[in-house]
């Protein structure tokens, strides 16, 4: 494989709302621009676009018609693309079973494997099913505990798919430079992503982040289920798949985009200003089936993540989906305290009001018509808040088995004294 080169155009494939096999709705095609930069563009299918239950794979940037579609942006991958593809430890996994190197946009698409997020697929035949990788398959959850509890009594393995992955897990250590191991296991009828704790960790993060979707319930945000399993003496976290539905035939699967593709920005610096809660619930209220009560969910969760001074709330832990033809907000995932020095100003990931990413009360006000809110409703809101998390972080941590420790070490992330600062 080391000497071929990476292919440079693939079919796009869906899987239709209430569907369980995917269809073919578009070619994508990746070359180079006359200025150098990688050039993406894509075409829907004629056949596609003929279907009555066909569905734009973007509500905003790529809708349905038969225009061929380019970007120059995003290394030349159109925002609901890159959302279908392998997230960081993804490409890991793929640039260490592939064994080509380097690796193109195309290539990551390409073997991504049937775990991706949200209803796309890709491949290079123009019928689908996209081809499916061995590497990293959906594992069941009792099977994960057989092969972890075989490990921990040093018991000779079998060689197969499903325990080179588990111990790949298991083992994950300081090499994978900040990556945080994670896989997709079935438990009864439904899919979960188990988020495995680093040998490098300072903490528990994985009953840490429970703790906080816990407390996050408690006020009154929608979040992701989630519940916590041990395996090989290891705790794990385990996050339930929103995307996901299972019936009777197969799962059914709900498209998504992350706030990265609404926003129109990419992960790098240069991007930085589309970074921004405010302009985010713009876009949320022109996509939403329910502007109202997502914009005031989307206050919510910016509230929620400065009084717990989650500063890594980036635009790729926020999301909207579909599991028909509406879109909606997501639940929230990804919520971890990170307790800095600062005692006065701490900023979040994403502009939050006038005074830009400080996470703070009357900055967090500053902007709330946008989000649908009267004065009153934003001030009662944010003031309940705080309130909740002043007095119940602590035993919310420890009724969900964060140690003694751990509290102590993440007690100085919450409703710090800057968020009430004028």
């Amino acid at each position: 494989m080391t000497s071929k080169q990476s292919p440079s155009e693939c079919f796009v494939y869906i899987t239709l709302p209430r569907a369980i096999e995917p269809v073919t709705a578009a070619r994508f095609e990746l070359t180079t621009a006359n200025n150098g930069l990688p050039l993406g563009r894509l075409v829907y299918g004629k056949s596609y676009l003929e279907r009555d239950n066909a569905v734009p794979l973007d509500p905003v940037e790529l809708k349905l018609g038969t225009r061929v579609y380019e970007t120059t942006s995003m290394k030349g991958v159109f925002g609901s693309l890159r959302d279908a593809g392998p997230d960081y430890w993804g490409r890991l996994l793929i640039e260490r079973h592939v064994g080509k190197a380097p690796l193109g946009e195309l290539d990551y698409l390409l073997h991504s494997p049937d775990d991706r997020a949200g209803a796309l697929g890709f491949g290079l035949n123009a019928k689908p099913p996209a081809p499916k990788r061995q590497f990293n398959r959906t594992i069941d959850l009792a099977k994960l505990q057989a092969i972890a509890d075989a490990i921990v009594r040093e018991e000779k393995l079998p060689a197969d798919t499903d325990t080179a992955q588990a111990q790949e897990l298991l083992f994950a250590g300081t090499s994978m430079g900040g990556a945080r191991p994670k896989a997709v296991v079935e438990d009864g009828d439904d899919l979960w992503i188990a988020k495995f704790n680093r040998h490098d960790d300072k903490g528990n993060c994985a009953r840490i982040e429970h703790a906080m979707l816990t407390l996050a319930r408690a006020c009154g945000l929608t979040t992701a289920e989630s519940k916590i399993v041990v395996i090989g003496n290891r705790d794990v976290l385990l996050v339930k798949r929103f995307d996901r539905e299972k019936t009777e035939k197969g799962y059914l699967r709900s498209r998504m985009l992350s706030a990265l593709t609404l926003l129109r920005a990419e992960d790098s610096h240069l991007s930085r200003d589309k970074w921004s809660y405010v302009l985010l619930v713009e876009e949320l209220r022109r996509v939403s089936s329910e502007p109202k009560n997502d914009a005031a969910e989307l206050f919510r969760r910016m509230c929620f993540n400065a009084l717990i001074s989650n500063t890594d709330d980036h635009p790729r832990n926020h999301a909207v989906i579909a599991k028909e033809k509406d879109w909606k907000l997501s639940p929230a995932y990804d919520l971890t305290p990170l307790p800095t020095i600062s005692l006065e100003r701490r900023d979040l990931a994403l502009i939050c009001g006038d005074a830009g990413r400080y996470a703070n009360a009357k900055n967090l006000l500053s902007q709330s018509a946008r989000f649908l809110l009267s004065n009153d409703e934003a001030q009662g809101i944010v003031l309940a808040m705080k309130d909740r998390v002043k007095t119940s972080w602590y035993d919310v941590a420890r009724s969900v088995g964060v140690s003694e420790k751990d509290c102590e070490r993440i007690a100085g992330a919450f409703a710090y004294p800057g968020f009430e600062l004028e």
